[in-house]
């Protein structure tokens, strides 16, 4: 009997791996899907396709196609290709602004369906359409596809863009009290380079920041841990014992940031929250310069900056919230406070427009031995 079990598990072995091997030179790897609106309430889909031929020398093939859905282009890219097309090495999906606009709730769900689509792939929006974008001949750019891909993940790494990964995006879009953001990338002549986020409505975009005001928004919704930025410091915001008639502007490039970010409701009713942030960072450049050596000069240039930040933090707010968009997860943090809140989207954007937000922010600048 013993004997009978083994070669039964030993058959359904056999079984279960007798699947049908994939030849490499046979299969187009897609690594990139575009898309666009399409004629007749229809859409367009391109597609990056990555082809690998029998001396291991890859060739990068830009295939488009338009159908009433995502699926059916899907399938006539397929048709268009001499290789078997495969979904499973793509690694970033993008939406062009006009659909952004339209929405894109639909091809996030679809997206989030599909066993063969990892969950990590990176989401953005192209200025423009993402059919000119890809379809262009770059001088310097061999395989588009994976050029925009470490474009924005090196940026997510470096922390200077917001991570949007399907697995993210999916998150926000489908909780309710936050929406969904993402980077946007666009061509200047032969580069292609992130121009600023997209700030989303539930599905719809409804606005935009710039690429710089990236680092306000991280410093909103999450921690950092390292980094480099450069901000400007309004001239008055420094007393005339620090610097005798400041320019307008003065440029400061801060690095090895560290922040915490603690977000509380405070009145339900209004509704109100307390945004408090805490940031470490090292000064690594300042003009015109200033004498960092003395203490109190450090006292002083800590309450600027941390003046400076107040108002930009406090800026990105008001603007996420003329347009009805919040990124931040305000809504979140509401629906697990109070109790029974039943919180819907429609309701929470009614409160969302009206809701105040107190922003502390508590800046000290890190003296690690250069300037002591």
């Amino acid at each position: 009997m013993k004997k009978l079990y083994i070669i039964i598990l030993v058959l359904f072995i056999s079984l279960v791996g007798c699947t049908q091997p994939e030849i490499l030179e046979e299969l187009g790897l897609v690594t990139l899907v575009g898309y666009d609106l399409g004629s007749e309430d229809g859409v367009s889909a391109t597609a990056v396709i990555l082809q690998v031929n029998p001396e291991l020398q890859s060739n990068v093939e830009v295939v488009s196609a338009e159908d009433q859905t995502s699926i059916g282009t899907s399938a006539k890219i397929n048709r268009k290709n001499s290789l078997k097309i495969k979904y499973g090495q793509m690694r970033v999906g993008l939406f062009s602004e006009e659909l952004s606009k339209e929405g894109i709730g639909h091809y996030i769900e679809t997206l989030s369906r599909n066993p063969a689509i990892s969950s990590s792939i990176i989401m953005a929006v192209v200025d423009g359409q993402t059919k000119s974008l890809l379809g262009y001949q770059y001088q310097t750019i061999e395989n588009i596809g994976e050029h925009i891909f470490k474009l924005l993940e090196q940026n997510v790494k470096q922390e200077h863009m917001i991570s949007s990964t399907l697995h993210e995006v999916s998150h926000d879009y489908f909780s309710p009290g936050k929406d969904i953001s993402m980077p946007v990338i666009k061509r200047n002549d032969e580069f292609v380079e992130i121009s600023g986020f997209a700030l989303f409505k539930r599905d719809k975009m409804v606005g935009q920041l710039s690429a710089d005001d990236s680092f306000y928004v991280k410093l909103i919704r999450d921690n950092y841990d390292s980094g480099m930025f450069e901000t400007n410091i309004k001239g008055d915001y420094l007393p005339s014992s620090l610097m005798n008639n400041p320019p307008d502007k003065i440029p400061v490039v801060l690095d090895t940031i560290q922040s915490k970010r603690d977000l509380k409701l405070a009145n339900p009713k209004t509704p109100e929250f307390d945004l408090h942030l805490t940031m470490k960072a090292r000064l690594l450049e300042i003009m015109p310069n200033i004498d960092v050596g003395k203490q109190k000069n450090v006292v002083e240039l800590e309450k600027a900056i941390s003046k400076s930040l107040t108002s930009e933090v406090s800026r990105i707010i008001a603007y996420c919230q003329e347009v009805d968009s919040d990124i931040f997860g305000l809504g979140e943090s509401y629906r697990s406070s109070v109790r029974q809140s039943k919180l819907t989207d429609e309701k929470w954007h009614e409160l969302y427009r009206e809701a105040k937000v107190n922003v502390q922010i508590d800046f000290t600048l890190v003296r690690d031995g250069v300037f002591e």
